[in-house]
């Protein structure tokens, strides 16, 4: 879904500066789900607009009002103003896991190979 901005005025991103923006409501989400916000295409691509911190979390004991952290890596000043679409934001189900220490891993044909390993 559309996450927008909640404003009493515009407020400006200056170039590879970072601001926290409303967006006017809070959620509860149910114990074992959290959600994600995630940045806009379309800011991105016209205005390199983003979210630092992608996906965000939002973990389903917070109550507080749903704000997101926008990053403008352009060039040119980027103004948000009340109503705009600054994020997206999808619900997942979040699975529970237990880590359990070991000596040694599995083997596997890729191995410890990363960044690149697998080609293109």
């Amino acid at each position: 879904m559309d996450v927008s901005a909640c404003l009493d005025s515009p407020v400006t991103v200056e170039p590879f500066s970072t601001l926290l923006v409303p967006a006017g409501f809070s959620i509860e989400l149910p114990e074992g789900y959290e959600a994600q916000l995630r940045p806009r295409s379309g800011l991105a691509l016209k205005h390199l607009i983003s979210l630092p911190n992608t996906p965000a979390t939002i973990d389903a004991d917070y109550r507080g009002e749903v704000k997101v952290i926008l990053i403008n890596y352009g060039k040119e000043a980027f103004t948000v103003s009340h109503g705009d679409r600054i994020a997206q934001m999808v619900v997942s189900r979040v699975d529970r896991v237990v880590f359990e220490e070991v000596g040694e891993l599995t083997e596997t044909s890729r191995g410890s190979g990363g960044f690149g390993h697998t080609g293109v």
